[in-house]
């Protein structure tokens, strides 16, 4: 499902307009960002959490020619998905 059909299932679900729709879901994807940018978490209970893990800095290589690089340490946005989310998906729960 992309934004667009995100944004219809939305409007269809709630019985509002696509724009008004659209502007919840800009919104909410607004809300996540910067939460996530302050180093805070969003927790939904049931869904899943929304969070930022810290990535060492390592070394890789160019798959092409096979040299070492250093890679920096970075900061990259997670989702963990709760008990009822889990459920839902492999069967166990309606």
């Amino acid at each position: 499902m992309n934004r667009k059909e995100l944004i219809d299932a939305l409007a269809e679900k709630t019985g509002s307009t696509k724009a008004d729709a659209e502007r919840n879901i800009a919104g909410l994807l607004e809300i996540i960002t910067s939460t996530l940018k302050k180093g805070d978490n969003v927790a939904l209970v049931g869904f899943g959490t929304f969070e930022v893990r810290k990535r060492a800095a390592r070394i890789g290589r160019n798959p092409k020619t096979g040299a070492e690089l250093k890679i920096k340490a970075s900061k990259v946005p997670a989702f963990k998905a709760g008990a009822t989310l889990k459920g839902v998906v492999n069967g166990v729960k309606k």
